[in-house]
Order: structure tokens, then sequence, then C-alpha cells
């Protein structure tokens, strides 16, 4: 099934100077990466993101972001342009993200802001992130996001109106060339709990599974987990999940595995081993991880709270912060073993989407500064 494309508008001569220099919050992200046009980009260049703290992890070297600071824009407005917020900004209060709004205005800086989630995946509460996107949403000068229903939610919320731009790609164009696997003796359902963020609920999720596991020949689940996660030492150590996934694992066809992050390497091989990645959220937005499956040619299941089916062709249960629906939960994975959906994105579909998607952010941009 193809892709979203994105309509490019060619925009008259005027007096921007190019390269557009853009502070991105973050610069260093394979998202932000994937907004250039697959053979490279003259008219936007990006800043790197300012040093942070020593003794942050190689992962995420940006955080937290340097240029979220009022001293930080005002002794460096004279180097971007435009200022685009992605994300990032968590361990800001309201009134400090206020502070660097403020900044940008009286330096006359245009303030960009893709708001890739409408609920932090991170917190427990919607408070302290609705009280951000009050600040970003309502004075941001162009706001981005990355589906429809994103968009609608957007209008009803603040009155605003938000471009919409889908996700690129997010596995590198060689690694998607590869030939999937293709059918296998066993059909494989993966659910992975990385290190358990607040969003998700996957205990409930893999006791939905077990049943069909004797009733349907050849299913197997795979449970993938972080080892903090289950070690009684770990940074996240979650007893009650750890018992469950213990129990679990003594049903006949479970494969549970627990490992440390995966490089991005591993976790394509991890992803197109599976025939379906079943995702345990109880709230959300959007996901860099359906983007992958559908890189690589493996089927998703998602949950109905946020926009995951906007994103692309998956299959959809009902979960959300009310509850798990075990009935359509089993049903979609009945589905999918019978009906085997193999919706892939192509390479060449790939690269015109980032391209179109590349031009659309200049557009942005220039208008702004024109």
């Amino acid at each position: 099934m193809p892709v979203r494309s994105v309509p490019v508008r060619c925009p008259p001569a005027s007096a921007v100077r190019y390269p557009i220099r853009v502070a991105s919050v973050p610069e260093h992200h394979i998202y932000v990466w994937h907004l250039a046009p697959c053979e490279g980009d003259s008219d936007v260049l990006r800043l790197p993101d300012p040093p942070s703290p020593p003794g942050r992890p190689a992962a995420a070297p940006w955080w937290p972001p340097g240029a979220l600071n009022r001293r930080w824009i005002e002794r460096h407005a004279d180097e971007f342009d435009v200022f685009h917020v992605h994300f990032g900004f968590d361990a800001l209060t309201a009134d400090e993200l206020a502070d660097v709004v403020d900044a940008l205005s009286a330096c006359g800086k245009p303030l960009v802001y893709t708001v890739h989630d409408l609920r932090n995946p991170h917190h427990e509460s919607r408070a302290a992130h609705d009280a951000q996107l009050d600040v970003l949403v309502p004075r941001a000068d162009a706001l981005i996001t990355l589906t429809a229903g994103a968009a609608a939610e957007i209008r009803r919320r603040w009155g605003r109106y938000a471009r919409v731009l889908p996700h690129p790609h997010v596995v590198d164009f060689d690694r998607m060339a590869r030939p999937h696997p293709g059918p296998r003796a066993e059909y494989v359902v993966g659910v992975h709990a990385k290190s358990v963020r607040a969003s998700m609920a996957p205990g409930p999720v893999i006791a939905a599974v077990l049943p069909l596991l004797g009733k349907l020949p050849g299913l197997r689940l795979q449970i993938n987990v972080h080892r903090e996660v289950v070690a009684v030492d770990g940074m996240r150590h979650d007893p009650a999940l750890t018992r469950v996934l213990a129990d679990a694992a003594q049903t006949p066809r479970v494969d549970l595995r627990v490992h440390e992050f995966f490089s991005d390497a591993q976790l394509w091989d991890y992803l197109q081993a599976l025939d379906v990645s079943l995702l345990p959220y109880r709230f959300g937005t959007h996901s860099g991880w359906l983007e992958a499956c559908l890189d690589l040619g493996t089927t998703v299941l998602a949950p109905t709270c946020g926009y995951y089916a906007d994103q692309g062709p998956c299959l959809s249960y009902r979960h959300d912060e009310d509850g798990l629906d075990v009935a359509s939960l089993q049903a979609a994975v009945e589905q999918a073993y019978r009906t085997r959906p193999a919706a892939r994105a192509t390479v060449a579909e790939r690269r015109a989407q980032r391209d179109g998607i590349a031009a659309a952010h200049r557009d942005i941009y220039a208008e702004l500064l024109r």
C-alpha cells in the first residue's frame, strides 16, 4: 500500500536568503535528519545541537536541549533564521517555555512547532504536557503535525491550523531494499515492552493473546523487554510485570526475551523477524515504531487511542486509558493470522515522500521569513 505523498508548492522568488538556517530542537534525531531531501539540502541548514552537560548518553546527546534557553537564544540570534521545536522540552515548566518564546519574539525569530505528541507517552498525568502545549501551540508562528486526526484535535483545542506532513521513513534505504523473509512455518506476534514507559500496558495485552496460542495452529507470541525492567536492581524494575512475564513464559509457544537496548540494526532484524508487531499502548499520539514496521513489511496492530491508524496501514484494537477491549484485540490478531496482510512501503515511495516533506518544510520556513 503506498505511503502518503506530499504536494510540493514552489514559492515565488523573494528576498529570502538561502540557505535558511534552522535551530532545530533537536537536530540529532532520525526524524529530523530525514526532513532533508534524499540528495542533500542546499536550501535549509539545520544547526548542530548545542553541547549538553558531560555524561549524557550517546543515544540522546541533545538532552536537555541547550537551545531552549533565553540566554542561548539572545547570544546566538544572529546565527539562525528560524527556531523549530520538535520534542525534548519535557524538563521545562510552562513558564520556562514561555520565557523561550518571549526571547524568540524579542529577537524577531519565527517559531515553528511540530506537534508530535498531544499526550506525552512518558507522563502518567497529562497536566504538565497540556500546560506546555498551551504555551507552544497558540504562540507558534507555524504548526506542523503528522496526521489529519491530530490536526483536527489541534483545531478543536486551540483553534489553530496545523499543516499535515507525514512521518518520513525511519529505516535507511539500503536496509529497506532487502527482501522480506517471506512466509514462515510459525506466525509470530511480537509485544515489545521496552522499558515500560507510562503509556504502556503490556500485561493485559499479553494476557489477551495467550488463549489464542492453543487455538490458532502455528501462532507464537514473542515478548521482549529491557533487562532494567526485570532485574531487581534495574532502574525501571517492575515487580508486578516481572511476575506476569515469568508466568506467561511457562505457556507453550511463548518466547520471552530479556535484553539490553537494541542497536538500530538489531531492532530492524527483530521487527522483520515478526509477522505482527502489537503495540501495547493505552495512550499516545504517533509512532516512529509503526513507520519502521511499514519500512520493513511487518504488520502493525495498533490501539485506537491516538492517531496511529492515520499514519499508515495497520490493524486496530480498542485500547485507551479506560481499559483494553480483549475481544477486539483477539479479533484483530485472528484477522492478521487468517488474512496475512503485507503492507510495505517501497524505497521509491519513501524517497519521493521524503523529498516532498523536505520541500514543504523549506516552503514553510521561506513563507515565515518572507
